[in-house]
């Protein structure tokens, strides 16, 4: 049985992802800050192979004991999805130094520690994939967040580098990039008045939010053992990177479809 490391799997996108691999025969080891006896829970009653480990992603130390247990209990691990982040809406000028420096630990510093370590027993093995989750975020410039965007584009250069150092020896790395996603983080963003559904859902495409189980099918596609596919950063945003449109443009071509349906 292979087996998919996932961090942040406590709920939203982490969740549905464990879900997603578990019922495509892996078996998934879940990481996150958060306790985890809920998602264990959740997905026992589905009878899924997983186990797991609490602990922070930014610390050498948790990761490294991390790398060792899934090493002696799973003989390595096939695919690691980096998943676990933070947001941070705050004005430039107003983030703070410690602020930053907790995004770029999490979003960043993390990944790269993961990357390094279950990294390592991939290439042993000369076979393995990494799915990192960036976001939208890490391909342009989003308003009031300075370290959150520094922090994916980081992810995004990061998958870059390893996918040209590591694809020769048979080790994939690539990223998912979300628009925004129904998921805990967004509402408790909407909470703190960073916008609302509208905002969103006027400027999509497609005309509503991610869900969780959108991005999950994504990371399953990029991490398949046969893949050729290897450095990309996908936007799984519903079209919101494609339009240059302005809103009043996009919503008013809806109604016309409408009308024509």
């Amino acid at each position: 049985m292979k087996t998919a490391v996932i961090t942040g799997a406590a709920q939203g996108v982490g969740l549905a992802t464990a879900r997603l691999f578990g019922n495509a025969g892996y078996h998934v080891v879940l990481t996150d800050i958060q306790p985890l006896d809920s998602a264990f829970a959740e997905l026992a009653a589905d009878g899924l192979s997983i186990s797991g480990l609490s602990g922070d992603v930014a610390s050498e130390e948790f990761v490294a004991t991390l790398a060792a247990r899934v090493a002696v209990d799973q003989g390595g691990a096939d695919v690691l999805i980096n998943n676990a982040g933070i947001s941070l809406i705050c004005a430039a000028e107003d983030t703070s130094l410690d602020q930053w420096q907790r995004v770029m630990a999490i979003n960043l510093q993390g990944p790269f520690l993961l990357c390094r370590a279950f990294g390592a027993q991939m290439l042993e093995r000369g076979l393995g994939s990494i799915v990192n989750v960036a976001s939208i975020a890490g391909l342009h410039g989003v308003i009031h967040r300075a370290a959150y965007n520094a922090s994916k584009h980081g992810l995004v250069g990061l998958t870059r580098t390893l996918a040209s150092e590591w694809g020769g020896r048979g080790v994939r790395v690539n990223a998912v990039c979300p628009g925004w996603i129904k998921t805990e983080m967004d509402a408790v963003d909407q909470r703190a008045g960073a916008y609302h559904d509208e905002d969103i859902t006027n400027r999509v495409p497609m005309a509503r939010f991610a869900r969780p189980e959108d991005v999950a099918a994504a990371i399953l596609f990029l991490a398949r053992e046969d893949s050729f596919i290897n450095g990309v950063s996908l936007p799984v945003d519903g079209g919101w990177t494609a339009d240059a449109s302005w809103d009043s443009l996009r919503i008013e071509t809806r109604v016309r479809g409408d009308r024509a349906g």
